[in-house]
């Protein structure tokens, strides 16, 4: 077992090394679990507010770990949760996953392996592939995607645990297989009685396309040779400090968390203002992201992944290498873990935390007395990148020295592709090869912020800037006013953003008062985003009802922690957020939950392949009202003596740090 120097734990750090294999231990001997259970999640039950307020004024605090486990052999799946402190299992429920709307644990990498061999062994599989093209030395080497499966209604769907798998020919190992997609063929795997229990066979035979387009570095040798060095240095170390999972940094405070669905999550965030420590978001995290495609032939109609619920976002987290995925001096966590058998091991490099500069806070240069004063902005950087079949998503939170917080989904990775005949054209996305189109997409993400603007209750109310008519009140037509409605219960919540109105949401604490006689708040800023252009009926419209809406808010419920339900994963919809928000509980001064939707529309092109650069989404909360003033003015009026005028000779004395033409 690799190990990790383990400490006292706070309540809200992650589960050890220790802690896992004592919960699996428990658990097994608690219910004389047999060998063929495997453990797709284990994490820690965290404790609410009010537990951890009791447990700062000295009332214990058991820590508790969830265990999801299923039996291979017959599906069954139950939800645990052990108390390590008492060391008891404390409760052990089945899921009733055979009932409608039916729903599946995620998918395990143990379960992957088998998919490729079911596949092949299959004999109507191999006829279907031999009818492309395909060989019995080709089949060696044809790439089997287990794919989440979504649901339809079909018989072999009700209350089963199946993926889709689709093929893609390869000459070599390290070939693309993207680039080669078998057209027209696809096998339901029944994980647990591991058979193609259907077989799509397309009539139309789509000749498989042959061209490779590798992304290997020995595909590309003629690198450039005109890029120079560019080093992140900082001589004096880092502005941040660690201590455990806790985290300080230009006044801000925070803790860091990972869960096996969420990956990266951001405890009890808060920043000093006049030596008080200010809370403003208790958790935050990515809790589901969707991605449906717009084909409707037989490879692609179904495809719709819930990447967090139906995989596991933090499960399948990258080891960070440094100086390659982060730059500069980096801490990185190495986040406890659980394989699918329940044996505990680490996961290196998860966590990526580093400071970077982000150009001009503030400047101002006044002619009248010649003051010319100008600050840089720096942001600390908490990342994790998670590999997801074909696509790599990165998320990155952003804390700003000036109170401003923000995330940034970054989408990169391998598209899904459809062989195209020659002479056609492809009629659901774009081309982006010969014979090689890229099927039309979405990508949505839902973010959950459990807020806590400055503590206890908090009101969330929508703006939006409208014309005033013309009167004589605005004799001149230039009047625009605000209107402004305040979220009462939480089917007032859901929401569509409009740029053409501006519209805004502010999260405020009415029970506290600012500097100008109003409730200090954050405001909530979208980004521009699509909504789920599914048709409203859709199964998938049904299972990601969340990407129909931008906001979302809720009173908290301990038991609705994902957009999308617990096990979206073969599930017939009509959980989550829609089911929440009809419970239309009070959320006006209340413990509540602020949840956003956002994405991206990927009309694919040929600069996606063979590997698709960065695209960008994500969201912003500023401060509204939270403090007196601009909090980053008194940030030194330091200048960079590493910067060089590329007109003079180069000088590498790493110099000091002086005032930028301050007078």
């Amino acid at each position: 077992m690799d190990a990790i120097v383990e400490i006292k734990s706070h309540p809200l750090d992650p589960l050890t090394l220790r802690e896992i294999a004592e919960a699996v231990a428990l658990l097994k001997d608690a219910r004389h679990l047999a060998d063929t259970i495997r453990f797709p999640i284990i994490r820690l039950e965290e404790p609410v507010k009010a537990d951890l307020a009791a447990y700062r004024l000295g009332a214990p605090l058991p820590r508790l770990a969830f265990v999801l486990s299923i039996d291979i052999t017959t599906g069954e799946t139950h939800e645990s949760i052990v108390d390590l402190s008492a060391r008891i299992v404390s409760s052990h429920v089945r899921l009733p996953l055979d009932s409608l709307p039916y729903g599946q644990p995620p998918v395990m990498l143990c379960e992957f392996e088998t998919v490729e061999g079911t596949v092949k062994a299959d004999p109507r599989w191999i006829a279907a592939v031999k009818k492309r093209g395909i060989t019995d030395e080709d089949i060696a080497l044809v790439q089997i995607d287990p794919f989440s499966s979504g649901y339809f209604g079909h018989d072999f769907e009700k209350g089963q645990r199946i993926v889709r798998a689709v093929s893609y020919w390869r000459g070599d190992e390290r070939d693309n297989g993207y680039a080669h997609p078998i057209e027209g063929v696809v096998a339901v795997v029944d994980l647990v009685k591991n058979q193609v229990v259907d077989l799509v066979d397309d009539e139309k035979i789509i000749p498989v396309p042959k061209k490779k387009r590798n992304y290997g570095q020995e595909a590309y040798p003629d690198v450039r040779s005109d890029v120079k060095p560019l080093d992140i240095v900082q001589p004096e170390g880092p502005s941040f400090s660690v201590d455990g999972w806790n985290v300080e940094w230009q006044n801000w405070s925070f803790r860091v968390g990972f869960t096996p669905r969420e990956g990266l999550v951001l405890h009890e965030l808060g920043i000093k203002d006049g030596g008080k420590l200010r809370p403003i978001v208790f958790r935050a995290s990515v809790t589901e992201m969707v991605v449906p495609y717009a084909d409707p032939t037989a490879n692609h109609y179904w495809k719709s992944a819930f990447d967090a619920g139906e995989y596991g976002l933090g499960r399948l987290a990258n080891c960070l290498e440094l100086g390659c995925d982060c730059l500069g001096h980096i801490h990185y966590f190495d986040v406890p873990s659980a394989d699918d058998f329940g044996q505990p091991m680490v996961m290196k490099n998860a966590i990526c935390m580093h400071e970077e500069d982000y150009g001009i806070m503030w400047k101002h240069y006044e002619f009248r007395n010649g003051i010319f004063e100008v600050r840089r902005s720096r942001r600390l950087v908490i990342s994790f990148f998670a590999t997801v079949g074909n696509y790599d998503y990165g998320f990155y939170w952003y804390l700003y020295q000036d109170g401003t917080i923000q995330l940034e989904a970054k989408l990169t990775g391998i598209i899904q592709t459809a062989a195209v005949a020659s002479g056609e054209t492809y009629p659901w996305g774009g081309m982006v090869d010969d014979n090689l189109g890229g099927p039309t997409h979405q990508h949505f993400f839902n973010a959950r912020l459990h807020m806590d603007v400055d503590g206890g209750g908090n009101t969330v109310t929508e703006h939006e800037f409208v014309p005033r008519p013309w009167g004589d009140d605005n004799p001149y037509g230039n009047v625009f006013d605000t209107k402004t409605k305040v979220l009462k219960r939480e089917l007032d919540s859901p929401a569509i953003a409009s740029g053409e109105t501006g519209r805004y949401w502010k999260v405020q604490n009415p029970n506290e008062t600012n500097t100008v006689g109003k409730a200090p708040g954050y405001k909530m800023i979208v980004m521009p985003s699509p909504l789920m252009l599914a048709q409203e009926g859709s199964t998938v419209a049904q299972r990601g009802g969340f990407a129909k809406k931008h906001i979302w808010v809720t009173a908290f419920d301990p038991a609705e922690k994902y957009a999308s339900g617990d096990y979206p994963n073969v599930h017939a919809g009509g959980d989550g957020l829609p089911k929440y928000v009809a419970q239309n509980r009070p959320i006006e001064n209340a413990d509540v939950v602020l949840w956003h939707s956002f994405g991206h529309t990927h009309v694919c092109k040929p600069e996606d392949f063979p590997i698709m650069p960065v695209e960008y989404a994500g969201f912003t909360l500023k401060p509204n009202g939270f403090f007196a003033g601009n909090i980053a003015m008194n940030l030194p009026a330091g200048k960079n003596m590493r910067s060089h005028d590329n007109r003079e000779p180069q000088s590498l004395d790493a110099g000091g740090a002086k005032a930028c033409c301050a007078t």
